[in-house]
Order: structure tokens, then sequence, then C-alpha cells
């Protein structure tokens, strides 16, 4: 095999490739003797065909393949030799002269051909001690605690059946179906939903509609959704709901005791008291490893500083930019209403395809180099938590992972990248700062809005991995 380099500039290669014609031949008597006793053509015994026969019949299919085969291995035997890693899958080109691809075929000339690649950039990563990281911490007050501990009593006070209307702090159990300009919506329609009045469960103003209300009654709820609602087909559209309240209840008297702290599984209220602190504790927890992952991020952004190959760029550019064209086209959004323009909303998403795709080398080149590994066990849980997402289809969901290498390798992805960002957070320099709950709200709330721009929603049901918020909220059904 002969191999000339025609193309070297940047990240880009090319290469001329000649496999001989003899070499082709070998390969073409290996298969078709491999052919000779599975065959059946009639006239003869199973592997007594003639090889003149057998040639004259199968020769041009098993030419194809041999000829694919030798490509394929006579291109990764020369990224071998060459100790270069392709982007992408490279390309291969062969002449479209029919003559000369006859010739080939007949073995009367040599199979000559083109390979276009890229190549993966050599990443020379920073000194990560030199990343300094100021962490926010929200120190849980006791009046907080005071606060949730008697939310937590309220909500777990038993309620009786009560006679008449409806007030705040009763418990109203309904069904309901929303309409939004006269359509119905998905999820605006329930069965046996229920809510404590005054409790901002559901909706701006639901809740005070239902005031007055008495069992049996059928009322018209309006409401309006969010501007910020998380559903975006959803943000800002009025909707009308047909409510039938079913039932109506009413808080009673209960002993706050050490007995009712031993429902919940401790043996005191202060004991009760200490998990509620925890549970608070955790949450704030969660936006401060959220916000000191975005810095981790930025930081490694930062220090890195190089070409990335042009086709994967490209292939993250088109995906974003379908995904903010669906926004727009679909979800009623515009780059106006942003405040921008279309071709600069192109530049910012140039931008940021870029950052993804030179995190996503970074991150990688991390891992491999001091050996970050993603346990089958950790995996397993992870499939197993995929699964648990879609109740009624766990052994088709489960099924789908394990047949599907990419689908399995997505779930890899994120659990890959926050080993990795824990150990650049263990060789950085980190310092706790004591924060309010609103100032840690407002970082995190900043830093969510650049990963919503970061991250347009995929609606073909895949999930990317690099610089993406893995943290999930809990899931609500509307009109919630």
């Amino acid at each position: 095999m002969r191999v000339t380099e025609t193309l070297n500039e940047g990240l880009k290669r090319k290469l001329d490739v000649s496999i001989p014609a003899t070499d082709l031949a070998v390969k073409l008597d290996e298969k078709l003797n491999e052919l000779k006793g599975s065959v059946q053509i009639k006239g003869f015994r199973p592997g007594k065909v003639p090889f003149a026969h057998l040639k004259k019949v199968y020769g041009r299919s098993a030419m194809s393949e041999v000829m694919r085969e030798a490509m394929n291995s006579g291109v990764a035997k020369t990224l071998q030799e060459r100790s270069e890693r392709p982007a992408l899958q490279p390309v291969i080109d062969l002449t479209e002269d029919q003559s000369e691809l006859d010739k080939m075929f007949d073995l009367k000339a040599d199979l000559d051909f083109t390979v276009s690649y890229e190549i993966l950039p050599k990443v020379k990563l920073m000194d990560l001690s030199t990343i300094e990281i100021e962490r926010p911490i929200v120190e849980v007050a006791d009046e907080e605690v005071d606060r949730e501990y008697a939310r937590f009593v309220d909500g777990n006070r038993p309620f009786a059946v009560k006679e008449g209307k409806a007030e705040k702090g009763d418990r109203v159990t309904m069904n309901f179906i929303g309409r939004i300009d006269g359509e119905l919506f998905q999820g605006g329609e329930a069965e046996g939903a229920m809510v404590v009045l005054g409790s901002g469960q559901f909706l701006p103003g639901f809740e005070d509609q239902l005031v007055g209300a008495k069992k049996d009654d059928t009322l018209k709820v309006n409401a309006t959704f969010p501007d910020d609602y998380s559903a975006a087909d959803l943000a800002g559209k009025k909707a009308v709901f047909d409510v039938l309240v079913t039932g109506l209840e009413a808080p009673t008297d209960i002993a706050i005791d050490d007995e009712f702290a031993k429902q919940f599984g401790v043996n005191s209220i202060s004991e009760l008291k200490g998990k509620i602190k925890e549970q608070i504790s955790n949450q704030y927890m969660t936006l401060t490893r959220r916000r000191v992952r975005r810095l981790v991020l930025d930081a490694l952004d930062k220090g890195h500083e190089f070409d990335v190959p042009q086709n994967l760029y490209d292939e993250e550019f088109k995906t974003i930019w379908e995904r903010v064209k669906h926004e727009v086209e679909h979800h009623g959004r515009s780059f106006e209403a942003e405040g921008t323009t279309e071709e600069q909303a192109k530049e910012d998403y140039r931008r940021i395809a870029n950052r993804r795709v030179r995190l996503g080398l970074v991150v990688a080149e991390i891992g491999t180099e001091n050996q970050v590994k993603v346990e089958d066990a950790e995996l397993q849980q992870a499939l197993i938590a995929e699964v648990q997402r879609f109740p009624g289809q766990e052994q088709q969901v489960y099924d789908y992972y394990r047949n599907t290498p990419q689908a399995l390798n997505a779930l890899r992805a994120p659990l890959f990248e926050g080993k990795v960002i824990e150990f650049v957070i263990s060789k950085s320099k980190v310092t706790d700062k004591v924060v309010t709950r609103d100032e840690l709200s407002d970082l995190v709330a900043q830093d969510q809005e650049l990963n919503a721009k970061e991250n347009p929603p995929d609606h073909s049901g895949h999930e990317h991995a690099h610089d993406h918020d893995h943290d999930h909220g809990d899931d609500h059904d509307h009109p919630h």
C-alpha cells in the first residue's frame, strides 16, 4: 500500500492511497473460497462449484466487498501508523470515471482513492492548580428552619370532610379541563387533583377563584401562565379551566409532640427539626454545586485556546441552530423579543458552538490523562434512573439503551463530565464565601439563563453531553 500526503493545513489532512491489484486478487480469491462451501448454484453440489464459474457468478459482488474492506482497513492502518485521531469518520473518495472503476473491479488497475479528514488537536492542559473558585455557601438560619417546620406541620395536618363553602386553608379535590383559545392543551386535564387553597401550588389566581366553592359546584377559572413558565409553548398564555369540585375538606387540630415526630422516622421534635435543617442545607448545596460547575467550565474555557476541528464545529453549530429555529418557528419566540437579530444570534451561537466543542475536548483530555472512568455500576444506576422515568415502558426503554450504544454513551457522558469536574475542583484553589439565600439564587439564576441559551431545548428527545446542566427539577402537571 502506497500513501502520499497531499494536504496538511492546520487540522486538515488529505491522503492519496493506492492498494496494489495483486493484493486485491489474493483477497478476492480468499473471499470466493469462503463462499464456495456455502453458496448453492443450480446444477452443482454444495462445495463442488468450479472456481471459474463461482467467480463468474459472484466475482463482481465479492470484489465490491473486498474493495470496501481494503479501503477501510487501509485507512485504519494508515491512521495508526501516523498516530492520528480523526475528529469524525474520514471521507473516502473513489474516482467517478466508470472506465477506471471497471479496471479496478477487473483487477487491471490498482485501487486508488483519496481520504480526507480532520485530526483531533493535541490539547495542552492548563495547570489546574491555578484555577481559583469562590464557592458560595448559605448558612441555614434557625428562623428559616422554624418557618419550614411550620409548613411541614401544616402540610401533614389531617383533613376532615367539610360542609359549606371553601376557605383559605381548606383542601379542594377537583376535576378540571383547561383550554387555550378554545383548544385543549397537553397537561391541562386532570381528575382527582388536590390543592390546599392559599398554598400557591397552582397558577397565580387559580386557587383564589375556588374560594367560596362548594362540593359538586362547577365553575370556570381563568388563569395566565407566567412568562417564565417551564413549558415554553404555554408561557404567557391565557387559559380557561372548567372545574368540577368533587370534594371539600378542612384542616383539623393536631398534637405537635414527639409522638407526631415518630410518624416520620425520628424520635423527637428536635430531631425532626434537625432533619429539616439538613434538607434545607442539601437544597442549598445543590445550588452551590450548580454554581461551582459553571465556574469550573468557565475557567477551563478561559484557560484553553486552540483551533477546533471545523467539521465538529459545523456539526455542533448546525445542531444548536436547528433547535433555536424550532423555538422561533413553533413556540412563538422571536429574535426581536430577545433584543437581537437573526444574524447577531447566529454569531452568538457560533461562539457557543466553539465553546462546547472546545470544552468537550478539554474535558475528555483531562479525563484521559488522569484516568477518570465511569464504572459499570455507576452507568447501571443512571440507566435504572432513566428507565424509571417511563412508567409502564421500563423493559422497552431498558432494551433500547442496551441495544443502542449511542444512547448508552449519552447517559455515560454527563457522568464522565461530572467526575472530571470533581477532579478539577480537587486540584483547584477553592475558597468558601458565605452568602445569603437570595444572593445564591441570583447567581444560579444568571447561570441558568446562560445555560438555557447555550443549550436550546432538544425536541428530538436527545440530550447533549457537553456544557449541560444535568440537575433535574420536579416534574409538574398543569396548571401548577
